[in-house]
């Protein structure tokens, strides 16, 4: 597989993107028109939309002649739809994290139906949640699964892609871990922490962080797209996954900030509901490795976590990263 991000794609080919106006979204949107695509993104609030490509109105759920002709001729189809997993786990937030997955699948699924020439891919968002709490078991994408919340969720997702998809299009199904961005993600909110001196482990700090630099993500999105061995599971996430205690050190050491005090697992149970999440987001993790795209021959960018964090967060560098980002694509 080149590893190259600005191979390009059939110029001016269309890319549907459902559910692309959060942070992954929109740097996949950036990176597609630096390409020359012609770019569409499906999102619930067009109006206050700001990115890239053209926001067209969708609801994620219900097929209609505003949105779906657009599948008709399109090059790919990514959908990133999915209500947002940082709340309260309380029922109707399950269902509707669950039916938000489900339903927009469904809905692409009878489009494409309709569509005389459906895209010739289907790149599916999924999570790396799949594998459960996981401990310090490793998880490659043939790695058990549990039957509990939210691998539920995942599995459901992924099978309704199974049925949404035509036979004769590939797909590409991004199990996603934690994708570390400078405009969105979790983050910016554990900077803020850490320069507040809260940056010490969280909980045990045992638990593993399968973590990914946003431009890594961006350009694993583009090799979905455009490559057809990139064809069923992946784990979406760098090659060093580190614990918990590791990445806030790392962190700190970024931020230059030499005091982080610790959060006790009790103390994010009894915080979570004022802050309306889920504290489960930051006590469990897991360990997952990326063996599938790797053994594909693709490259990563950002092997070590303090390359990456200091490439997010040390002005200088972020500076000349917002110069060279059109052109890396767009070349």
């Amino acid at each position: 597989m080149n590893d190259r991000p600005d191979r390009p794609l059939r110029p001016g080919g269309r890319v549907v993107i459902a559910g692309g106006s959060g942070f992954l979204g929109r740097a996949l949107a950036r990176a597609l028109e630096a390409c020359g695509h012609e770019v569409v993104v499906l999102t619930r609030d067009p109006v206050n939309y700001r990115g890239s490509g053209r926001p067209v109105q969708w609801d994620g759920r219900t097929l209609d002649g505003t949105w779906a002709p657009l599948l008709d001729g399109a090059e790919a189809l990514v959908n990133l739809a999915g209500k947002p997993v940082a709340c309260r786990r309380t029922r109707g937030n399950r269902d509707e994290i669950l039916r938000s997955r489900v339903d927009s699948c469904e809905a692409l699924g009878a489009a494409l139906r309709l569509a005389y020439r459906p895209p010739s891919v289907w790149v599916q968002a999924t999570s790396l949640a799949i594998y459960g709490d996981a401990g310090d078991r490793i998880c490659e994408e043939s790695a058990f699964v549990p039957d509990e919340f939210p691998t539920d969720v995942c599995v459901a997702w992924e099978e309704a892609l199974g049925r949404a998809i035509r036979p004769e299009m590939r797909w590409a199904a991004l199990r996603i871990g934690f994708v570390l961005g400078r405009d969105g993600g979790a983050l910016p909110t554990l900077a803020r922490i850490a320069r507040f001196g809260l940056g010490g482990p969280i909980g045990s700090g045992r638990q593993w962080i399968s973590w990914i630099h946003q431009e890594d993500m961006t350009r694993l999105f583009l090799e979905a797209i455009r490559n057809p061995a990139v064809h069923g599971i992946f784990n979406a996430t760098g090659l060093q996954p580190v614990t918990n205690a590791e990445f806030m050190e790392t962190l700190r050491r970024i931020l230059k900030v030499p005091v982080g005090l610790p959060t006790p697992a009790w103390l994010v149970r009894a915080v979570s509901p004022l802050i309306d999440t889920d504290p489960d987001l930051a006590l469990n993790g897991r360990r997952g490795l990326p063996c599938h795209i790797h053994g594909l021959g693709f490259r990563f960018r950002f092997h070590e976590l303090e390359d990456a964090l200091a490439d997010l967060l040390v002005p200088q560098a972020a500076e000349q990263k917002e110069r060279e980002w059109a052109g890396t694509f767009a070349r």
